[in-house]
């Protein structure tokens, strides 16, 4: 049963895909899509009966950014997963813990103070977005794991003060600004876009991905032991150590990468664990691989919607993201709240 949802859903992600693609501000039949998908990578395996401008438009503009809306789905989803089995805190995900929102000000750190400071513009934005994850990644686990254990079950508060330290020094930096052409670079990434996708860009965050993903599959066992509690994981001869030095490490990488294109994106790591728990199960090995691909194609949805809703005009796929994700996050803290009544 497990195979065949999985299956379902590889087949699911090609179609989303073909369909994609073709809407926008100028819709195109989602049989033109496909062939010309095809003939791109199998040279005239079909007849041209198209404009060379529908081409253009789908391999150019579309095609990348519908992909780099599945990598970023698929990352956030996965590191959702791990942080939320580290932390035994369903409400663990990127961008409730801060890590997004570090990552957004190290790069507009460096998109607006490259000017200022000689030091910013050695560094390159996707390596601000990194050192500005790590810096947040670093506070919040540093309060809530390796020192202070009581303070666990306040994770989300620790994320949430986080999360508003580093969006109030994002702000304040761009508004010290006084290059207008800056201030708009940077705006982007305090409500997240697409719109910057390029086949050039894609490189990166598929083989980092792609790579966690291929990791996390080889540990999933180690990640099952790890849910019956650290003690227990240590004395069935699972590293716990490294088990959270590795998910800080993935996080940071994946996450700070994927923000330094896309801006901040927020609750996929959130939503999509949970949905892929109730279809798959909790086991890791299926799990991890689920809520990838469902998280990929989540992206893509929102993603044409927000690019179709008000065409030509798009608005900021984080805006979506936000109305289906917050009413989850409350959901899902109004059902912890009656868990731990009932356990009383």
């Amino acid at each position: 049963m497990k195979k065949i949802s999985i299956l379902i859903m590889l087949m699911g992600i090609i179609l989303v895909l073909i369909v994609a693609v073709g809407l926008g501000s100028i819709n195109i039949d989602p049989s033109i899509s496909y062939k010309i998908l095809i003939n791109h990578f199998f040279t005239d395996f079909y007849t041209k009966n198209w404009n060379d401008s529908l081409e253009i438009i789908i391999m150019e503009v579309r095609l990348p950014r519908v992909l780099l809306a599945f990598v970023t789905g698929a990352s956030m989803s996965m590191i959702g997963v791990l942080m939320q089995t580290l932390t035994k805190n369903n409400l663990a995900e990127p961008f409730i813990l801060g890590i997004s929102s570090g990552a957004s000000a190290g790069a507009v750190s460096v998109i607006i103070l490259s000017t200022v400071f000689t030091l910013f513009s050695k560094i390159s934005v996707s390596q601000g977005a990194f050192i500005g994850a790590l810096l947040s990644t670093f506070i919040v686990f540093s309060m809530t794991i390796f020192r202070y254990s009581s303070l666990r079950t306040n994770l989300i508060l620790v994320g949430v003060g986080v999360s508003s330290f580093f969006a109030a020094l994002t702000n304040f930096i761009i508004y010290s600004s006084t290059n207008n052409s800056q201030v708009i670079t940077a705006m982007f990434w305090m409500s997240g876009s697409l719109s910057s996708a390029t086949k050039d860009i894609l490189l990166k965050p598929y083989l980092l991905s792609l790579i966690i993903l291929f990791i996390n599959i080889l540990i999933a066992n180690e990640l099952d032991i790890f849910l019956l509690g650290e003690n227990t994981a240590r004395s069935l001869g699972v590293n716990t150590k490294f088990m959270k030095i590795y998910v800080i490490i993935c996080s940071t990488l994946l996450v700070s990468s994927i923000v330094s294109l896309t801006g901040i994106i927020g609750f996929v790591g959130l939503i999509i664990p949970h949905i892929s728990r109730k279809i798959i199960g909790h086991k890791h090995k299926n799990l991890i691989i689920f809520s990838y691909f469902l998280g990929g194609v989540f992206l893509v949805l929102a993603d044409t919607f927000a690019r179709t809703i008000f065409a030509p005009e798009e608005i900021p796929i984080g805006i979506v993201t936000a109305f289906i994700g917050a009413p989850t996050f409350l959901f899902i803290i109004k059902k912890e709240y009656l868990r731990g009544e009932s356990s009383k």
